[in-house]
């Protein structure tokens, strides 16, 4: 498969006003591994006050946090959707944001594009970012 370029993206204006804006961050795809890119970003966001909600198909807790099978198990609102996964999976990941009703921002992780999912995000009324670390963007931000 060959890789797609993000048609559908955020510009840093758009990033910085989705930190602004974001307190409740659901992790598609959050290892309980360490070692892994999706444990260390959850754990550098959980760390600078967002609050983390562990999806993931095994574990009962990650980073402290009560981990849900799926989006469409979280009995409370979430701001955003931060995937850890391929990205022919983001069409389902996308089609639970819109069913969950109210996500703000679909944002998948580097090396993670998937225009159609990304078009599907953003035609509900989601920011969108694609191929761009969450935790590398916030700390460009922060002048760490």
């Amino acid at each position: 498969m060959e890789c797609e370029f993000p048609s559908v993206n955020a510009n840093k204006q758009e990033i910085k006003e989705i930190f602004d804006s974001v307190k409740t961050i659901a992790v598609v795809g959050l290892s309980p591994n360490e070692s892994k890119d999706s444990h260390k970003v959850a754990r550098y966001l959980k760390e600078h006050g967002f609050k983390i909600v562990p999806i993931y198909p095994k574990e009962d807790t990650i980073l402290g946090e009560k981990v849900y099978r799926s989006l469409l198990e979280i009995p409370f609102d979430v701001d955003m959707v931060d995937i850890f996964r391929k990205p022919a999976v983001l069409d389902v990941v996308a089609d639970a944001c819109i069913e969950k009703g109210n996500v703000k921002v679909f944002w998948s992780q580097k090396g993670i594009v998937n225009n159609a999912a990304a078009q599907k995000a953003k035609d509900a009324g989601m920011k969108v970012v694609q191929n761009m670390c969450s935790m590398v963007e916030h700390r460009s931000l922060q002048g760490l």
